[in-house]
């Protein structure tokens, strides 16, 4: 299925029709619509405006469409600031007032602001819940970006004090939770707690992961709220969605805010995310995926996307062409539209929607791309587009089977919390961490979920994590529950709750597992790796590197003291250190291949993934690639020379 993202508010309603009639012609379906319009549709207070909208989607299902629409509460407009100024959030960086004039403009914490849009996502869902021609809706519009889920605005602490109370109870346990008697700390009442912002060094990092779960919980709340509203009145067949960005971006609980969704969506810019990632990045090593997004990025997302409710996804917003709001943002290379598309529904998704249907020719986005120019000419994608489309029909996307993997990565926003708050050394990112196992993995051409610590771990062969610094207790059950062989990195089992150092010492919780201690922990300079030895090689130890004491476990890598560097005992393996990338995939090879997993080292710019008995490759390299197609596999799309830019997809 395919879709594109339209404003007809931005065009003469004249061209609505063509439009629509071109839409159709292409071989899209759904049209997405709406999440920006809030001025269009309650110019004044009170007075709504929608007979334009019903005309929109009239023309829209007159050609056989049916509509997405947005409900357009990202943007509230100029008089509902002007007569509630407190709807507006405060940067936490620097105190000020973030103003009118853009979008997202609004706190979570507002009870103004959940209140006003309750009421127009109300009036939306009562006037087209019922509609035919409505598929589903979308809410909001890529919740928290642009760095709005913290605010430090007066409200924002006012509910972080009543959410202080109902957490702890008493002051006092709150000020032992957070060890508050350290540098004189300690509170008398609730009322006194201000937001940890502006302080002349660190704050305590149990008040900043505070903070951040209170903030989690706020942005939850108010999209809970709205989903709440849109099912009250939708008819059933209408789904709900939101399109999320990369859940490092969002900084909340991705799994909490996907929960009450029909299924989850993102949008994906593959060279503007490239570009933003490589910006510390030599030319060299950026140059060769400054044109294609590199081969992990985009997928990394879709299976973490997938992952959030454990159903197939959309991509509801997909790059076309040039964006407008990265550093630096080429065009794709020839071929990548096509390759992206077609790797979205490889990773498990069910619909690919473009951004957007014409290029703006006015405002913030007039620089990026869509599928029309703003002279209504098609754009360079579009015929890249057209056989995109063709070839997914060839190939029965639409009853191609759930996406499924043998590995399992387990993810969580704590990790990045506790990662942000004490980094400890100035390379340790839990984020980077966790890619660098994803892509280890799909360098040995092994196919992964994304999944929460609390997710149903079964059908797993093996269950990696990364980075978990705090272990529920229904985690730690789940892991001993799962049987599964398990993979767990440093740091993890470091911290606990309240982020305090565990009595035990870490792993805390995970020596139920692995019956080990981490004595002492030492990081180093990026730039300064130290050996690591495994399996008769040379490997390196970078930046975060800890004492095990071993006791009867065994040894599977040393530091170049000798000192124990990863460790097995049954079926759980502990790495007490970073490692560089080709210790990653040869360990996790072996790892694999332990556990009868099929694996395969790829070209560095290779990429395969596997969909029901469909085995999908992708080069994002700029030669050629032979033996990569069985001999005695039937193809069905592409050569089995895969050229420069280029896919194959063969039957098993």
């Amino acid at each position: 299925m395919f879709g594109v993202c339209y404003y007809p508010e931005h065009w003469p309603e004249s061209v609505w029709p063509e439009d629509a009639k071109r839409m159709a012609s292409l071989g899209l379906r759904y049209i997405r619509i709406g999440e920006f319009a809030w001025s269009r549709l309650e110019p004044d207070p009170g007075r709504y405006e929608f007979d334009w909208l019903d005309r929109s989607i009239a023309v829209l299902n007159d050609a056989g469409l049916e509509v997405v629409l947005g409900t357009p509460t990202a943007t509230p407009p100029k008089w509902l600031i002007d007569q509630w100024p407190e709807i507006l959030p405060v940067d936490p960086d620097t105190g000020r007032t973030r103003g009118f004039g853009s979008r997202r403009h609004y706190d979570f914490s507002s009870e103004v602001y959940l209140r006003e849009s309750l009421r127009i996502t109300r009036a939306l869902a009562e006037r087209y819940g019922d509609h035919g021609g409505i598929a589903g809706w979308q809410t909001d519009n890529e919740l928290c970006c642009h760095d709005t889920t913290l605010s430090a605005s007066p409200v924002a602490r006012d509910a972080f004090q009543s959410w202080c109370e109902r957490r702890y109870e008493t002051i006092d346990a709150l000020n032992e939770a957070w060890g508050n008697v350290f540098w004189s700390m300690e509170y008398r009442s609730f009322a006194e707690i201000e937001l940890p912002v502006g302080a002349v060094t660190e704050t305590s990092p149990a008040h900043q992961l505070a903070w951040r779960r209170f903030s989690s919980d706020q942005v939850v709340r108010y999209h809970d709220a709205m989903v709440e509203a849109i099912r009250k009145h939708a008819r059933e067949g209408q789904f709900v969605t939101h399109n999320f960005i990369p859940t490092d971006d969002t900084n909340a609980d991705d799994f909490a805010l996907a929960k009450g969704l029909d299924f989850a969506s993102f949008d994906n810019y593959p060279l503007g995310r490239t570009d933003l990632k490589f910006a510390d990045a030599s030319p060299e090593a950026f140059r060769r995926y400054m044109r294609t997004g590199h081969p992990d990025f985009s997928t990394w997302y879709f299976d973490q996307t997938r992952g959030l409710t454990g159903k197939g996804f959309w991509v509801m917003e997909q790059q076309p062409g040039p964006v407008n709001w990265a550093r630096s943002n080429p065009r794709p290379a020839p071929g990548m539209i096509r390759l992206w598309t077609l790797e979205a529904f490889a990773h498990g998704a069910d619909c690919v929607s473009w951004f957007r249907w014409r290029q703006a020719p006015f405002a913030q986005e007039q620089m990026h791309a869509g599928l029309l120019r703003p002279d209504h000419s098609e754009s360079d994608a579009w015929p890249e587009i057209e056989r995109a489309i063709a070839e997914a029909k060839q190939l029965q996307v639409d009853s191609l089977p759930a996406a499924t993997a043998s590995v399992a990565l387990l993810s969580s926003v704590e990790s990045q919390w506790l990662s942000d708050i004490e980094q400890q050394g100035a390379g340790y990112d839990a984020v980077d961490v966790q890619f660098r196992y994803y892509s280890a993995l799909r360098r040995i051409g092994v196919d992964a979920d994304v999944v929460s610590p609390a997710a149903d771990l079964s059908s797993y062969d093996l269950v990696i994590a990364p980075a978990l610094p705090v272990i529920y207790d229904d985690w730690l059950e789940n892991l001993k529950a799962c049987g599964k062989r398990l993979v767990i990195g440093p740091r993890s089992g470091a911290k606990t709750e309240e982020f305090g150092y565990p009595a035990s010492l870490p792993p805390g919780p995970l020596q139920s597992l692995i019956d080990i201690r981490v004595t002492s922990i030492e990081t180093l300079r990026e730039d300064c790796p130290e050996p690591l030895d495994y399996g008769g090689k040379t490997y390196e130890s970078l930046v975060w590197r800890e004492c095990i004491e071993a006791g009867d476990a065994e040894v599977v890598a040393r530091y170049e003291d000798d000192g124990a560097a990863v460790v097995r005992q049954g079926r759980v393996d502990y790495l007490g250190t970073l490692t560089d990338d080709a210790f990653l995939r040869d360990y996790l090879r072996a790892v694999c291949e332990g556990q009868s997993i099929e694996t395969r080292v790829l070209d560095e710019d290779l990429r395969i993934r596997r969909r029901g008995d469909l085995v999908f490759a992708f080069n994002y390299g700029e030669k050629a690639l032979a033996d990569v197609v069985p001999e005695d596999a039937e193809l069905l799309l592409g050569e089995r020379v895969i050229g420069a830019r280029d896919l194959a997809i063969w039957r098993t």
